[in-house]
């Protein structure tokens, strides 16, 4: 009887250094590769732009099964019940997925590890996702760390693992149609021009960063005009390339161009800030509805419902602010830099709740990585653990000045106020008339006046943190804190 085998595959959708799929090739003669849209309790969905991804991502990974000789499923529901159905009706023998560190995602996988092992069947879980294992990286009291710089020093310090190798074909077959499960909004069309899918895309976005622009980034990644930023987030968020993979590439690069060296390890530590994220999100609680800092439970955050409209409509009269936002609905995704400006405006200026501006990032964002979008915006909301200090409010008129003086950003993305002289981009309220009449901008008619006073509301955010400084009235909860024995995983320590 043939052999069959099961890869469960979720944000790993790719050939190359996947544990899973390599030892589902290893075990059996007849091989699944399954993704399901998951309906369990406690997973959280995709948002509807990574949804988009995921579809050509899926399509794209179809065509490399196929070459490679393995089926693709795509089914929707619980995935135990899937997996018990394909286990019933394809004689499979084994099941093996790569890990995942939410906290509904361990409880489900834990479930159906334990519900595999009770049918006799082999089932095995593998690291492939991030740098190090949440449980293998403490603190010298043997604690999760939180606090991101010694943990860089740590991780600098570990042998990171390479990347295995893509398995060997075995009979190709004819790619087939495969139903995801997806029907395309209007609005999603144009996101398609902006964006390449598939393993083979990522692998040629980090080797055109290597060659042609890591060495502007540590300067460049700063500027929303520059062509500095690497492009690999949607890659990374969907699997499509893994961490390690990256981290060796870019390893290499630096030993080849000395001259890089420098250059390439700002850039490691940036993919370091998405394991330490990863390494909250295992220990912690679910970080997209729980402040990391407790006393945050009391923030007296506002309902603004008009203001909160405008900042997600990118019409809030604060130019490089809405610049961003109208990038987001634009391309599904956002320069760094402006992510943050975008969430210092909503949570400090306009005290609105971080769990609001995070939902639609996860909503809007290609790249809507389940630890990184929740950990940047509780850090720049100062409920994280490693968070920007509760004063730190980001003034978008001199950020944008400093970081769009020549203002190429801004002026693509609010064309309404292109004609401007540079001195008044920025704070188009404060430009004189003659100013703003030759530029053809009618302030409240062409373009809005700024919904809230910086000056006003920064001292209003000021006084709401130095509250909670003062009156910590929250209760202190456990945290989800317990690092894994030797040879533990993710399923085994939940």
């Amino acid at each position: 009887m043939t052999s069959t085998t099961i890869a469960w595959l979720r944000n790993d959708l790719r050939l190359t250094d996947n544990p899973a799929l390599s030892a589902a090739m290893r075990a059996g003669t007849r091989v699944i590769a399954l993704y399901v849209h998951e309906t369990a309790h406690g997973v959280r969905p995709p948002g509807a732009a990574a949804r988009w991804w995921l579809h050509h991502s899926l399509q794209t990974l179809e065509r490399d099964l196929a070459a490679l000789g393995v089926e693709l499923t795509v089914r929707t529901g619980e995935p135990g019940g899937i997996i018990a159905d394909l286990v019933r009706d394809n004689t499979v023998a084994a099941v093996f997925w790569n890990r995942r560190y939410a906290p509904g995602e361990v409880l489900v996988d834990a479930a159906i590890k334990t519900w595999l092992i009770n049918q006799g069947l082999a089932t095995q879980s593998f690291g492939a996702n991030v740098l190090i294992e949440p449980w293998d990286i403490a603190t010298g009291q043997g604690q999760p760390y939180s606090v991101f710089t010694p943990f860089w020093k740590s991780l600098k310090q570990r042998a990171i693992a390479l990347p295995l190798q893509q398995p060997s074909a075995r009979l190709p077959r004819q790619p087939q149609p495969v139903d995801t499960d997806y029907r395309e909004p209007c609005w999603a069309a144009k996101l398609g021009g902006h964006w390449y899918f598939g393993e083979v895309a990522a692998q040629r976005t980090l080797a055109d960063f290597l060659d042609h622009r890591v060495t502007n980034y540590p300067q460049g990644r700063d500027f929303p005009d520059s062509d500095a930023s690497s492009g690999l987030s949607p890659h990374l968020r969907f699997g499509e390339i893994s961490p390690r993979q990256i981290w060796h590439t870019a390893t290499m690069a630096a030993q080849m161009a000395p001259e890089k060296a420098a250059a390439i390890d700002k850039f490691l530590s940036e993919l370091a800030w998405r394991d330490f994220s990863y390494h909250q999100l295992y220990h912690r609680g679910d970080i997209a509805t729980e402040p990391m800092q407790p006393k945050y439970g009391n923030m007296a955050w506002r309902e603004a419902d008009d203001e909160f409209a405008a900042w997600t409509s990118g019409m809030t009269g604060l130019p490089i602010i809405d610049a961003g936002m109208r990038e987001l609905w634009e391309t599904g995704s956002m320069h760094n830099r402006v992510r943050i400006l975008v969430a210092s405006l909503l949570t400090k200026n306009l005290l609105i709740d971080w769990r609001r501006g995070e939902q639609w990032f996860w909503d809007c964002l290609v790249d809507s990585d389940r630890a990184s979008n929740p950990a940047s915006w509780q850090w720049v909301a100062g409920s994280g653990l490693d968070a920007a200090p509760y004063f730190r409010i980001f003034n978008p008129v001199t950020q944008g000045s400093r970081f769009d003086a020549a203002g190429g950003y801004v002026r693509r993305w609010v064309p309404e106020l292109a004609a401007l002289p540079d001195q008044w981009l920025h704070n188009p309220w404060e430009a004189p008339q003659q100013a703003l009449a030759a530029a053809g901008v009618r302030l409240g008619v062409t373009y809005p006046a700024p919904i809230v006073d910086l000056k006003a509301s920064r001292v209003r955010a000021l006084e709401a943190a130095a509250a909670l400084q003062r009156n910590d009235l929250a209760p202190k909860r456990a945290s989800r804190i317990g690092i894994a024995p030797a040879g533990g995983g993710a399923e085994s320590s939940a």
